[in-house]
This record gives structure tokens, C-alpha cells and sequence, in this order.
């Protein structure tokens, strides 16, 4: 967000909202929903691999054992999955790249 308001011109003292600055320079998206996306194609990309690539076999890769206390309780396959709910996709539509890219943007 500084980053919109250090462009705008704007400092903090004038107390005005995020979304009216993303509206003043024309902001469609937001930064979380762009990394969203690159997961997703990244996902999409990784699966069209063939099987003995090692980010194909890295991706299906789990660790065994239990997580120690601080860490993250979702994986990076969970989140994709996550994901993959929010935007309606199943875990087959990347066979079909046109209607992947179009869901997932």
C-alpha cells in the first residue's frame, strides 16, 4: 500500500483510505489476488509436466513426520486446494488450458 500511496503523492497524515487511493490510480486488482493467480498458474504449469520432472515429483512430495509447533497448519497443496474451491475448479480442469487461464484470472 505505501508503494500506491508514495506514487500518489499522498503521505499518511492526510488520513485517506486505501481505497480511495487504489480508485485514484486505477487499481483493478489487489496484490493478494495476483498471487493467487500465480499459485494457480503455477499449479497448471507444474501438472502439464511430465511425471519424472523434479517440480512435478517436489509438488506431490510430503514430509513425513509431524510439523513442529510455529509452523503453518496448511500446506501449499491445501491452500491450492483452497483455492481451487474458492474459483469453482476441480483438480482436472488444467487439462483444459484455455478454460484454466480463464478461471483462474
Amino acid at each position: 500500500m505505501d508503494f500506491w500511496r508514495c506514487s500518489a503523492r499522498i503521505s499518511r497524515k492526510d488520513k485517506i483510505r486505501e481505497t480511495i487511493i487504489k480508485q485514484k490510480m486505477n487499481v483493478a486488482r489487489f496484490l493478494l489476488d495476483n498471487i493467487k493467480t500465480k499459485q494457480l498458474q503455477r499449479y497448471g504449469h507444474v501438472q502439464i509436466m511430465e511425471e519424472g520432472r523434479l517440480p512435478k515429483e517436489v509438488m506431490k512430495w510430503s514430509p513425513p513426520g509431524r510439523r513442529k509447533r510455529s509452523r503453518p497448519k496448511l500446506t501449499w497443496a491445501e491452500g491450492i486446494r483452497g483455492l481451487m474451491g474458492e474459483k469453482g475448479l476441480m483438480e482436472e480442469d488444467w487439462n483444459d488450458r484455455s478454460n484454466w487461464r480463464r478461471k483462474i484470472i
